[in-house]
């Protein structure tokens, strides 16, 4: 920074991605509370056919079916609404994620600009000082760099294993369901 006016632009920069990513937040959020909308109205919507149908019942076993077929479907909407969620969420993360890479990328950029600046303007003799830094510099962008890898590369197993434990959850869900029908 050797101007006000660069001052003034890093932190327009910086409310910008404040702000982008606040929205992005919401976003997702908005996203979850629609979601339990659709269910809640979703919900309430089958406990009246459900109330409905159990006192149309002409006899306790045709009460007792109808219960039945009404709790058998349970698991496979849980695990449902489970994938939506982590849909939603994973979404928005994915998308903050994104922005805070660029901006950390714009940071570095603007960082190494200065760092070349100040290196351009060194006196006579700091070359050591100078090879130091820029070591340093050169360093911790490898470290950035890796550590990004890293966190893409838990993210995607994450997402790997939610998906197989989902998919599990619902064969389960369905043996069972088809177990007691039977």
């Amino acid at each position: 920074m050797n101007t006000p006016q660069d001052f003034l632009a890093g932190q327009k920069s910086a409310a910008d991605m404040l702000f982008g990513l606040s929205t992005k937040a919401f976003e997702g959020f908005e996203k979850l509370v629609e979601l339990n909308l659709q269910v809640a109205r979703t919900s309430l919507e089958e406990a009246a056919e459900s109330a409905q149908s159990v006192f149309a019942a002409k006899d306790p076993k045709d009460m007792m079916a109808m219960q039945t077929a009404m709790f058998q479907g349970l698991p496979e909407k849980a695990t449902a609404y489970g994938r939506h969620v982590y849909s939603i969420v994973a979404g928005t993360t994915g998308e903050l994620r994104k922005a805070a890479e660029a901006s950390a990328a714009q940071t570095q950029q603007t960082f190494v600009a200065a760092v070349d600046a100040a290196v351009k303007n060194a006196p006579a003799g700091s070359e050591n000082v100078v090879a130091l830094v820029k070591s340093a510099v050169a360093a911790a962008n490898n470290a950035y760099d890796g550590v990004t890898k890293a966190a893409n590369q838990a993210a995607s197993a994450a997402e790997a294993n939610f998906e197989a434990a989902s998919a599990t959850a619902t064969k389960t869900a369905k043996a069972l369901s088809d177990k007691r029908a039977a």
